[in-house]
């Protein structure tokens, strides 16, 4: 796939293009859905399959600092949209500049001059251009002047039962809740986090007996507090491992922390990056009246997490 970051990079139009546009926050599997059609209607075209998205997210221009934390941060978005099979991702730097463009111009000036749109697959809910100006009807009309194609994609739905669409917002507001299992029901993946590994409090092997790795997060969302069975990506190798989130309330610390105990592993990690995934919540966090307490619950913790993960 293609890389483009500012729309200027772009020479000349591309061969039948086939576009999608978003913020794809999450890349879910309604994202992912949309992606597939472009690369279905670009194929029967002999075009270029395009997603064009933004960064930073529209809403941090527009709503200063009242906005929600991200799924996925740009890094990361760009992988996973990388594995869709798409040709291109132009990512179009957000401003207020970009986002005071009038849909007519953002339609004949970027998506058919200068990159060749012969069709564009949309959302049941797209809009675009200054103030959000732009929706459906007006798309199509500038398909009836410029002969492109509109498909309006069909939503997918979270379940059978549940008529509900899929959206960054309700994946959003599980993993917050911990509700990672269902979470990923809808990213089509695992829920991950991203971070350093930092020196933390030298609690975990001197005094609990199990070493921890202690993540300095990249990422903006985090899961609930509690302890999560999980898997940790450390360079090419995946490891079983228990996460506890929170603020260790049975020291008293009252700082907030996310703390990786890696199942029978044994190596020196500080200062390295480590991805880990959140497969199953466990427990909440709890308060224990002594250390012994609290090292046999981590005993149990990590028994249950063998058990879940077998298969993973």
């Amino acid at each position: 796939m293609e890389l483009i970051q500012n729309i200027n990079d772009i020479r000349k139009p591309f061969r039948n293009a086939v576009i999608t546009i978003g913020n794809f926050d999450g890349v879910h599997l309604g994202h992912q859905a949309l992606f597939r059609q472009v690369v279905k209607k670009a194929r029967e075209l002999a075009g270029t399959s395009i997603a064009m998205t933004f960064e930073p997210h529209p809403i941090r221009v527009l709503n200063g600092n009242d906005y929600p934390p991200l799924i996925t941060l740009y890094e990361q978005k760009v992988e996973l949209i990388a594995k869709s099979d798409l040709d291109v991702l132009i990512c179009i730097p957000f401003t207020q500049e970009v986002a005071s463009i009038m849909p007519k111009e953002f339609v004949e000036d970027i998506l058919l001059k200068r990159i060749g749109m012969k069709a564009i697959v949309v959302g049941g809910d797209y809009a675009f251009g200054k103030n959000r100006e732009g929706n459906l009807d007006l798309l199509k009309r500038y398909a009836g002047d410029h002969g492109f194609e509109v498909i309006v994609a069909d939503w997918i739905k979270i379940s059978e039962t549940l008529p509900r669409r899929i959206s960054s917002t309700k994946i959003r507001g599980l993993i917050i809740d911990g509700k990672v299992e269902d979470a990923s029901k809808l990213l089509g993946r695992h829920y991950q986090i991203r971070g350093s590994v930092v020196t933390g409090r030298n609690r975990g092997a001197k005094s609990l007996g199990f070493p921890t790795a202690n993540i300095k997060l990249n990422d903006e969302l985090c899961p609930k507090m509690g302890v999560y069975a999980v898997t940790v990506e450390l360079g090419d190798r995946t490891y079983n491992g228990v996460a506890n989130i929170g603020y260790s309330p049975t020291f008293n610390d009252r700082i907030f922390t996310v703390e990786v105990h890696i199942l029978d592993f044994n190596q020196d990690i500080y200062g390295d990056k480590i991805r880990v995934n959140f497969i199953k919540r466990i427990r909440n966090e709890k308060k224990f009246s002594n250390i012994e307490q609290l090292s046999r619950q981590i005993k149990k913790d990590i028994s249950k997490a063998r058990e879940i993960l077998v298969g993973q």
